[in-house]
């Protein structure tokens, strides 16, 4: 399998180098996709158990969903696309680059040439046969001169990628603000609106989809989503503040600052990945021993890393501005453990791994250190998803 994966170090001016990898071989380009078919299907369940804990709130739970199942029909799409890779077949294909040292997920110019392709969807789809058309031409090519309609399937596979295009309802490189209001407090001037605001990236200095949500207290005259003039700038705000090396009070204490008449009382990041697999990545560290040891078979050799930090506002304190006005600040609650609080920038950080059962029994067995702490969510041959500490 090696010689169908081909591998390229890209070194980018301030990053260490990563090793970047071609899927030129088409049946393990297939299995790939199938792998993330599985893993995204899982992720929803992993994000019901959390509020069946009372972690989350229901809202919470099906925004986190909400772009958790837009990854998956990101992941569709692309398997449509790359349906057919490299050279195979005698076509001349594109071949799938994904992020086989770091992220195991696909880096994220795939994800800009998507978006790029998803503007101009429509033009092809008028350009190119129906579904049934093609169906029907593969069908006659099988029948009437006993040849295998490669082309035909080649062509139909890009209809179907760029109909999930049009479809919409993707991951996309940025996934912009919105907003989800949640109750008001208090009457006239003393009114304070309460919202959950969401956005989400795919992050180009990690390759990976990152989720935020914010708690977020609105004292302002007219309400945040219909404000002409606060919210085109909170969405602005927020996008040029979303990497993955910022840390959240970073995040937080900006948006208080901007934004007098808007505070921030909850902060949380998701990190979804990186994806670890025997057979497609190159991590190094104990899960990679233990995908090795446990042998699994196509379909159950991965692990996938799920990062939550949470920031919280642990009072607020009064700060004047000009002559007579003052204004509200918060002050942001760090982890008090021995500084650690300064270090991550957060309240608190929990780290989760979702596996199916048998690397789940290897790394039990094994218990590493540094994975004691880890949350496991342990997929069953069924699809249950199972929680242990």
């Amino acid at each position: 399998m090696t010689d169908d994966i081909k591998s390229t170090e890209q070194a980018n001016a301030g990053f260490a180098p990563r090793d970047h990898a071609e899927l030129t071989d088409t049946q393990i380009t297939r299995r790939y996709f199938s792998k993330f078919d599985a893993i995204t299907g899982h992720l929803t369940r992993v994000a019901g158990q959390m509020e069946a804990e009372g972690r989350m709130g229901r809202d919470e739970v099906t925004v986190l969903a909400e772009y958790l199942v837009k990854l998956g029909f990101t992941f569709r799409a692309l398997a449509n696309k790359y349906h057919f890779s490299g050279g195979s077949y005698g076509l001349t294909a594109q071949t799938l680059t994904f992020d086989r040292r770091e992220s195991g997920f696909p880096v994220a110019a795939e994800l800009l040439q998507m978006a790029s392709d998803a503007a101009q969807a429509q033009g092809h789809l008028a350009q190119m046969p129906s579904v049934d058309k093609l169906k029907s031409e593969m069908v006659s090519q099988i029948v009437g001169d006993l040849t295998k309609p490669v082309k035909l399937q080649y062509s139909l596979s890009q209809r179907l990628y760029y109909e999930e295009l049009a479809k919409g309802q993707l991951f996309w490189p940025q996934m912009h603000p919105d907003v989800i209001w949640r109750r008001n407090e208090g009457e006239g001037r003393h009114t304070r609106r309460h919202y959950l605001l969401h956005w989400a990236v795919y992050d180009s200095e990690v390759n990976l989809p990152t989720i935020y949500l914010m708690e977020v207290e609105d004292t302002g005259k007219y309400p945040l989503p219909k404000d002409d003039e606060r919210w085109p700038q909170v969405g602005a705000h927020l996008m040029a503040q979303s990497m993955a090396g910022l840390k959240l009070v970073t995040i937080a204490t900006g948006f208080d600052r901007d934004f007098d008449n808007l505070h921030p009382k909850r902060l949380r990041r998701f990190h979804i990945g990186p994806m670890y697999s025997h057979t497609f990545t190159r991590q190094t560290g104990p899960l990679r021993e233990v995908l090795d040891e446990a042998k699994s078979p196509p379909g159950e050799d991965w692990a996938l890393a799920w990062t939550l930090e949470e920031l919280e506002s642990r009072e607020v304190k009064e700060e004047r501005t000009g002559w007579f006005g003052s204004v509200e600040r918060e002050v942001f609650q760090l982890d008090p453990f021995a500084g650690r609080g300064a270090d991550l920038g957060a309240t608190r950080m929990e780290r989760s791994i979702i596996l199916p059962e048998r690397p789940f029994q290897v790394l039990a067995e094994k218990n590493p250190p540094g994975f004691r702490d880890v949350r496991k969510f342990v997929v069953r041959p069924g699809g249950q998803v199972l929680s242990y500490r």
